[in-house]
Parts: C-alpha cells; sequence; structure tokens
C-alpha cells in the first residue's frame, strides 16, 4: 500500500479550505483517509496553515511520501527542511513546432 501526504478540500465555491491527511495513494482526493494531520486556509491574509509537527514527523520516518503542495506546506510551517535539490517541472513541456 503506498501512503501519501495531501489535501482534501473542504469548503464552498470560491472559498477552498484544505484538510492535510495521511491516505492511501489509490484513495480518490476527497475519500477516505487514515489521519487528519491539520488544515491550511489559503483565503485568510497569510495564508493559515495548522499542522500537527510531531504527528508529521513520526509519519514521514515511516517512510510517507508528501506531494509537492504539502511539502512547501510543511517548510513553511518548519517540520521539514527545504531541500536543495531540484525537482522536475509539474507542468509538461510542449515541442515547439518546426
Amino acid at each position: 500500500m503506498a501512503v501519501k501526504m495531501r489535501l482534501t478540500r473542504l469548503g464552498d465555491k470560491r472559498s477552498p479550505i484544505y484538510r492535510v491527511v495521511i491516505t492511501d495513494s489509490r484513495v480518490s482526493r476527497d475519500g477516505k483517509y487514515i489521519e487528519n494531520l491539520g488544515h491550511y486556509n489559503p483565503k485568510t491574509d497569510p495564508a493559515e496553515v495548522v499542522i500537527d509537527a510531531e504527528r508529521a514527523k513520526d509519519w514521514l520516518s515511516k517512510g510517507v511520501q508528501p506531494t509537492e503542495t504539502v511539502k512547501s506546506l510543511l517548510v513553511k510551517a518548519g517540520i521539514i527542511e527545504k531541500s536543495n535539490k531540484l525537482s522536475p517541472p509539474r507542468t509538461k513541456v510542449r515541442k515547439k513546432k518546426k
């Protein structure tokens, strides 16, 4: 079972709130999850990030892979350090026509 740390969406149209959860990677975005670690509210200024640091470190030590967005939230919260290694771009590169 591949376990990931990712976001699930809550809230109404145009007012999203996200939960940071531990879930099986095969489950849908808003499907069942193993554990809720905190929440992220991008609509406030500055964005509100509340994550249980001890539980997040525990799951990371067990081998859970965070998504790119969750990894950036963990860096902002000070739970993990920013890695110097560059990750590949998330967008598709289009080939130029000759």
